[in-house]
């Protein structure tokens, strides 16, 4: 969908009917009937997995996978690959700040970032009713997967330098990455930072929002945006911070009440959530994802910004009954 997405933010504060917008988009391959390795491994199967749940769901937008495993692995991070989850990080690549120092920023393209890519520019070609937006990760969170996500969070106080090196590459890496698929017609992107959910407002403030900042003043515009992502224990505490990386729109994981986070942030901004992915849409039935979705959407829909969402990334074998049970709830909400 090519369009003015200053103009389309606008739009979802001031209807009145809010379609969802959850991160939904690996459990297409029970749609498929491939394995989340086929899925990983393939643009084409990844395009076409976008367009069927887009064909089947009442959504505001359409959103790529989040598999936070890419980026590190451009990297040279070893991951590891199952048939029926997302893959994972394993190990740490870097250990000090020599290993820091050593770090290459890989080229926009390499190991699976090029398979990504391409599945946004064909996804783009199938799905033209609404924007279609990538996933990306957060600087922080991709350092913490070169260094080890406990690791890095002691770094931050005890090597800060080998720490903000990483993250210069990280967000130089970043910036191009995201600029790539501007260039391959995604009308934005879902940036996941999760681990630095976990880290204080001052250490989220110096390590992550303030090289989120300056990603998104390299590629946001009126016809980009950046979407926040952060699903972390720690975010109610962070609001300020986060407010200040000057994301388009931020999205919010179900470890906080999400009418905790709309108390704190301004009117006009698009603030997404939280409906609890593994616990209620993965684990649930169609009467407890009905339940929670109306019981957030009561305690939220009081305020025009709010979006109802998942808290994180939908697992890939999360029943499709939850799921459309999850769209039937918002619909029925509005038109009751």
């Amino acid at each position: 969908m090519n369009g003015n997405m200053k103009q389309w933010l606008a739009e979802q504060i001031h209807t009145g009917y809010k379609k969802p917008l959850p991160l939904l988009s690996f459990p297409c391959v029970q749609m498929m009937g491939i394995s989340v390795r086929e899925l990983i491994s393939d643009s084409s199967l990844q395009a076409k997995g976008m367009a069927l749940v887009a064909q089947r769901v009442n959504a505001a937008a359409a959103v790529s996978l989040m598999d936070l495993s890419v980026e590190a692995e451009a990297f040279g991070a070893n991951i590891h690959v199952r048939d029926d989850e997302v893959p994972t990080v394993v190990g740490a690549l870097l250990a000090d700040e020599d290993d820091a120092k050593a770090l290459q920023i890989p080229p926009v393209g390499s190991a699976r970032t090029g398979i990504y890519l391409e599945a946004i520019e064909k996804a783009t070609k199938l799905i033209t009713d609404r924007p279609v937006f990538a996933g990306v990760i957060g600087p922080f969170s991709l350092a913490g997967r070169l260094m080890d996500i406990s690791e890095a969070m002691i770094l931050c106080y005890e090597e800060p330098d080998m720490v903000k090196l990483t993250l210069e590459k990280c967000t130089a890496f970043l910036i191009e990455y995201i600029k790539a698929y501007k260039k391959a017609g995604a009308n934005g992107v879902a940036m996941a930072e999760p681990a630095a959910g976990l880290l204080s407002p001052a250490l989220c403030q110096e390590f992550s929002c303030d090289y989120i900042r300056t990603i998104v003043d390299a590629v946001q515009d009126d016809d980009f945006v950046v979407i926040y992502h952060n699903c972390g224990n720690a975010i109610g505490q962070q609001v300020e911070q986060i407010l200040s990386t000057g994301c388009a729109a931020y999205h919010f994981g179900n470890a906080v009440p999400m009418v905790q986070m709309l108390q704190q942030i301004p009117g006009d901004v698009l603030t997404m959530g939280n409906v609890d992915p593994a616990g209620v849409l993965r684990g649930g039935n169609p009467q407890t994802v009905r339940e929670e979705t109306v019981g957030i959407m009561e305690a939220c829909c009081q305020y025009p910004n709010f979006l109802i969402s998942s808290g994180c990334d939908i697992p890939p074998a999360t029943p499709w009954e939850n799921l459309d049970a999850f769209f039937a709830a918002a619909e029925e909400f509005y038109h009751q």
